[in-house]
């Protein structure tokens, strides 16, 4: 088996693979429609302008040329941001359970304070308990939880903020 490796910055198709398990993933698991995978392609493309921005993390698990997961630090376009925004953690079906995540996380955590960030927030929906307590282990706190759409399907959805 190939060894897995955790990489930062992009790599070619890498945009695609985030989108595309995202779509996958949520639509098998939670009902979510293509509504929620075209946001996904839209944030995405627009963050894929931000890319030169040393302040943007895009870090991705590999085993080979096989994508594994990935997550985002972003500014949400403000080069002086104080507060950084994780998105888009997915892992494949193939890497859950195996601490890949965890690695990803730590890589993202590492990262935000070296930048200046001194706090940082999330958002996602109740029901993902794996995830969510991936979040507590690593300092995030949950402060708002309510029923919202924002992806196209009711849920209850959740922020998690932290300060560094």
């Amino acid at each position: 088996m190939t060894e897995t490796e955790i990489l930062t910055g992009y790599r070619p198709g890498l945009l695609g693979e985030v989108a595309a398990w995202h779509g996958r993933y949520y639509s098998e698991n939670w009902g979510f429609t293509s509504f929620f995978e075209a946001k996904v392609m839209g944030g995405i493309s627009e963050f894929a302008t931000r890319l030169d921005d040393p302040r943007v993390l895009l870090a991705s698990a590999w085993s080979g040329t096989d994508f594994l997961g990935s997550l985002t630090v972003d500014n949400d376009g403000d080069r002086q941001a104080d507060c950084a925004h994780l998105r888009w953690f997915i892992m494949s079906d193939a890497a859950r359970g195996k601490g890949l995540g965890r690695k990803l996380f730590a890589t993202a955590m590492e990262f935000m304070p070296r930048q200046g960030y001194r706090r940082a927030y999330l958002t996602t929906f109740k029901g993902l308990g794996a995830a969510a307590r991936l979040y507590s282990d690593f300092g995030f706190a949950l402060t708002d939880e309510q029923p919202g759409n924002t992806w196209g399907v009711t849920v209850t959805e959740q922020r998690f903020d932290i300060a560094f």
